[in-house]
């Protein structure tokens, strides 16, 4: 068979010396039919990510045809005797260099020009979506049906295989539990080049692996996604509070309503902020509420200087518009926010769940949007969410928050304990997401080594306060440190890892195993 690779006498003989192939009748007999480049472009594209906090220049990018092609790739890299690694890239969000590699080949997922086309089921509600899509081409798709997935994550410019490979959260995710607890069935590509079809019935034991396994055990190639009756409308409300404990009883007592009757207490999503900088505004690219007349008398009222802002939304249609301010009316009375700090906007359901990219494309305006991005996200246990508080929100960060922070509950039952995915051993945990960006200007506490150290600090008061936290989109240097936030499952992610993927091939970036044939460096135990 032709071998279709955009392959130069100048990149093969580069693979030769690499010891990435042995000979040409090997990588004849695969019949690949993608596009392999060492484009200095393409290379450079694929060595960085949003987080721009570390560079690593593949070997080469491989643009697939179809996920046939992929697993014929990978498929060269398990059986041949020097070997190398195989990243899977979305849309390069990852922030740390999960997506990375040095001594293998960057798959271009969201490239793909003869992807499987999406096949959406009326009857049954769900969707058959390519692993490289992006959410936004997925939510546009399935609302000509009148349909919609049921869990987001606040930016849907986001492939879908990068967010089930962590877990994919959101304002709705109280409800209806993370993306990963939203998929019927997906083709995953395993490390020993095998294209499986998986689900909670077939392969249930490589389904379970992969959602929320980091990459570990598989390239997603084709996800089900499970859809719902799509809304037309959403009543989005803010609030301000000045106590964090009024501020997460609130929280609490909201997400605790769902499922209990009157439907009219159900809301459709919950997300709450902090706000440690006076001379800023509850203006967040999370957000797009105007920010009060004078933000400095609300620190009047705050305890310990921070305020705090709640955001929630009740999606409906057009039919039953004029239920809808009665029955939020009735949910506001039992909260305790400061008075006359609500605002209210009323908007399209596409327009609230694609709020972030109106401010992406006003800060890359500005030249804001491609700078370094040192975010920290943890999920940290309801029982010492104040203790967080008054040595983070209240202690560590001072008055400088440059940046989105974002904390809210999360129902633990919504979680699927046999994937991959960790969070803290309580029934109720909130995640704290730190989204902030390094700025080169002369503010100091703006730049990328502060910021950085910063979350070291914070890390570090938790572990000195025994704050089990787990880290969501999670980084670690050791292996050490990845068994400890695996806990309990690591014996199972070891297991899987060795039975899915025992040559360590797949997303070396994130540094959980060290590729086998690599065997100049010290393995990891």
């Amino acid at each position: 068979m032709a071998l279709k690779f955009f392959l130069t006498l100048a990149l093969y003989s580069l693979l030769m010396t690499a010891g990435l192939i042995l000979d040409t009748t090997d990588i004849l007999s695969f019949g690949i039919k993608g596009n392999l480049s060492i484009n200095p472009n393409d290379l450079s594209s694929a060595s960085y990510d949003f987080g721009g906090q570390k560079q690593v220049e593949p070997l080469a990018v491989f643009h697939p045809v179809s996920a046939e092609d992929i697993a014929k790739l990978v498929k060269v890299a398990y059986e041949s005797t020097q070997g190398f690694t195989v990243s899977a890239r979305g849309h390069g969000h990852s922030v740390n260099g999960q997506a990375q590699t040095s001594n293998g080949i960057v798959i271009q997922m969201s490239e793909s020009t003869n992807k499987p086309r999406r096949v959406l089921n009326e009857k049954l509600r769900y969707v058959d979506v390519w692993g490289g899509e992006l959410w936004i081409d997925v939510l546009k798709s399935t609302l000509r049906h009148g349909l919609a997935p049921k869990s987001w994550t606040d930016y849907l410019y986001l492939s879908v295989g990068g967010t089930l490979s962590n877990a994919g959260i959101s304002g709705q995710a109280f409800n209806h539990g993370p993306q990963i607890s939203n998929v019927y069935e997906l083709d995953v590509i395993t490390g020993k080049g095998e294209l499986k079809t998986c689900s909670e019935e077939r392969n249930s034991e490589l389904f379970h692996a992969v959602l929320g396994g980091l990459g570990q055990f598989g390239i997603i190639t084709r996800a089900r996604i499970a859809l719902e009756p799509s809304p037309q409308r959403v009543r989005w409300i803010r609030m301000v509070y000045s106590n964090f404990s009024a501020f997460t009883q609130d929280q609490e007592y909201l997400i605790s309503l769902h499922g209990q009757p009157p439907d009219a207490n159900k809301l459709d999503y919950l997300e709450g902020s902090v706000i440690v900088d006076q001379t800023g505004s509850l203006h967040n690219c999370r957000s797009s509420f105007p920010s009060p007349g004078n933000i400095s008398s609300l620190f009047g009222f705050a305890e310990g200087g921070v305020l705090y802002s709640l955001e929630i939304a009740k999606n409906y249609q057009q039919s039953n518009a004029n239920s809808v301010d009665q029955e939020i009316e009735a949910l506001l009375k039992s909260l305790n926010y400061i008075p006359a700090t609500t605002f209210t906007r009323d908007l399209s359901y596409v327009d609230f769940l694609d709020r972030v990219h109106k401010a992406e494309l006003k800060l890359r305006s500005q030249g804001l949007w491609d700078v370094p991005h040192p975010w920290l996200n943890l999920f940290v246990p309801k029982s010492r969410v104040e203790e967080f508080d008054k040595g983070v929100f209240k202690g560590i960060l001072g008055s400088n928050s440059n940046g989105p922070i974002l904390i809210y509950p999360m129902n633990k039952n919504k979680w699927d304990k046999r994937t991959s995915a960790v969070t803290p051993d309580h029934e109720v945990f909130y995640l704290v997401a730190l989204l902030r960006s390094a700025l080169d200007n002369k503010d100091s506490s703006q730049t990328l080594e502060y910021l950085s150290k910063q979350n070291g600090q914070i890390l570090k008061f938790c572990n000195d306060n025994g704050i089990k936290i787990k880290q969501y989109l999670p980084h670690y240097a050791t292996q050490k440190e990845w068994i400890d936030h695996f806990g309990d499952k690591w014996s199972t992610f070891y297991r899987r890892k060795m039975e899915f993927d025992p040559k360590h091939i797949l997303a070396p970036g994130q540094g959980i195993f060290y590729p086998n044939f690599l065997s100049r460096r010290e393995h990891f135990n």
